[in-house]
């Protein structure tokens, strides 16, 4: 099945969450958490990661992960990923006791699409001071999909990882599973990641891409999503298509916030004060901008056939047309900091 019909099966299946003008979240997407052992790529960014979610659980936020929280391919035992993380799932811990914790699964996390496995690896997990079983997530439930739709407006944006569509990583999850746990995740200790990944595949990831533009076009809602780990944020008179990025990358994370009815691409990273002191610091890359300026449902002024236009004309290098941003190149227009 193909990508436009995989997400279209996902829009129509979505839970369906409401939000006002009040409302906050905060989107994270492939952090791919491990076992602590040198093929983690979580590892790296756990402080800046635990850093981060302290400060949106005092803010009020909503977590949604979407999709490759855990890597259950190259890390099958969920029981090492929970005991080398503690403190992450304790932050975990507490959005879900405050109703304020949303997930969705992706492909490298496929296995949470069947509840009863949510329920024997989430649900509880062994305190590794008494060996006791404890509360972790109780009760949640694990989607494929959300639409956010909006109280007043009624404006929807799609909330998917991406996955949907892409053949290797979707349909033949199992067999793709299978080559990460016999070879690939030995290679992927020295940074050698298979062909299947969009993360190094340019052709692969540009494709995907486009298959979301395409859904995007076709059916005027907007769409939040990962799995390429390459953040996005549009122009107000693009495609309204966000990327999240992802929690891998070097020295910094990346995501995507909506709050007071505005969407913005931030990245939390490390850096040092003029003092010498190590802070983790928030930037805001991209936005923030009003939401409803990306709601091709209400807004007049952009057809879809001038949308599809443009587009084709910027595929074809057509001189004159600005190019697409690929995300986090403007100057930042706002930062907060914290000591760590």
């Amino acid at each position: 099945m193909k990508t436009k019909d995989r997400l279209t099966r996902a829009y129509e299946e979505a839970e369906i969450v409401e939000f006002d003008s009040t409302s906050k979240f905060i989107f994270f997407s492939d952090q791919h958490r491990g076992d602590g052992s040198n093929a983690d790529e979580f590892s790296k960014n756990k402080v800046i990661v635990t850093h981060a979610l302290a400060h949106y659980l005092d803010e009020g936020f909503t977590l949604v992960e979407i999709g490759d929280s855990e890597d259950l391919w190259e890390f099958p035992h969920l029981k090492h990923i929970v005991r080398a993380h503690g403190i992450v799932y304790g932050k975990l811990r507490e959005f879900h006791a405050g109703s304020r914790y949303l997930r969705l699964f992706g492909n490298h996390d496929i296995q949470f699409a069947d509840p009863r496995y949510v329920r024997q690896n989430l649900f509880d997990a062994q305190n590794p001071q008494t060996g006791e079983l404890e509360a972790l997530l109780p009760g949640l439930a694990v989607h494929q999909a959300l639409r956010l739709r909006h109280k007043e407006t009624g404006q929807e944006v799609l909330v998917v990882h991406g996955h949907q569509g892409d053949l290797a990583n979707d349909q033949n999850w199992r067999f793709t599973m299978w080559t990460y746990r016999v070879f690939w995740r030995w290679l992927h200790a020295f940074g050698i990641h298979s062909p299947s990944s969009p993360i190094r595949n340019s052709y692969k990831r540009h494709k995907v891409e486009r298959n979301y533009v395409k859904w995007i076009r076709e059916h005027r809602v907007a769409l939040i999503c990962g799995h390429t780990h390459r953040a996005r944020f549009p122009a107000p008179d693009e495609s309204p298509y966000f990327n999240t990025g992802s929690t891998t990358f070097n020295a910094y994370i990346t995501g995507i916030e909506i709050s007071d009815d505005t969407i913005a691409l931030v990245r939390w990273r490390v850096e040092s004060d003029a003092n010498g002191y190590l802070r983790v610091v928030r930037w805001v890359l991209a936005g923030p901008e009003p939401l409803a300026r990306y709601d091709r449902m209400n807004r007049a002024g952009i057809s879809p056939e001038a949308e599809k236009a443009r587009h084709e004309a910027i595929r074809e290098g057509a001189k004159g047309v600005p190019a697409r941003r690929d995300g986090p190149k403007d100057a930042a227009r706002a930062r907060s900091a914290s000591s760590l």
